[in-house]
């Protein structure tokens, strides 16, 4: 890391977090308009914000969507993901109940999820460093 903005801080640590996060919904359909995307965009926030994370990026196509977050270092990568997904879809469903001539069991995102870490050194280059210790 060449730039110390990029560090955060907390009371016993110094960390550079960041996911890639992608969700799709059930049975690939391609429901999302642009008002759809203001919502999750505002779901998806209130959601990170309620676990101490930032949502840094969010866009999408018509049948998924690409979050970049940073989580703090306790946070569980699975419960967020859980949360992401059950809190934006109740909400979207409420407030747009056209989704529900698509999604009439419930339920807007696959139960499958993308996730990768990002930012940093690239792992080879890590592996040497380590290797040189």
């Amino acid at each position: 890391m060449n730039d110390m903005q990029d560090l955060r801080t907390k009371r016993h640590v110094v960390y550079s977090l960041h996911l890639h996060l992608v969700f799709v919904t059930k049975y690939r359909r391609k429901v999302f308009t642009e008002k759809m995307y203001e919502r999750l965009h505002h779901h998806f926030d209130r959601v990170c914000s309620d676990f101490g994370c930032r949502l840094v990026e969010t866009n999408g196509q018509m049948d998924h969507v690409h979050l970049l977050v940073e989580p703090l270092p306790h946070t569980t990568p699975s419960r967020l993901v859980n949360s992401l997904k059950g809190v934006s879809s109740r909400f979207l469903r409420q407030e747009f109940p056209e989704l529900e001539k698509y999604y009439w069991k419930g339920g807007l995102w696959s139960p499958s999820y993308f996730i990768a870490s990002c930012g940093g050194a690239p792992l080879d280059i890590v592996n040497k460093y380590i290797e040189n210790q």
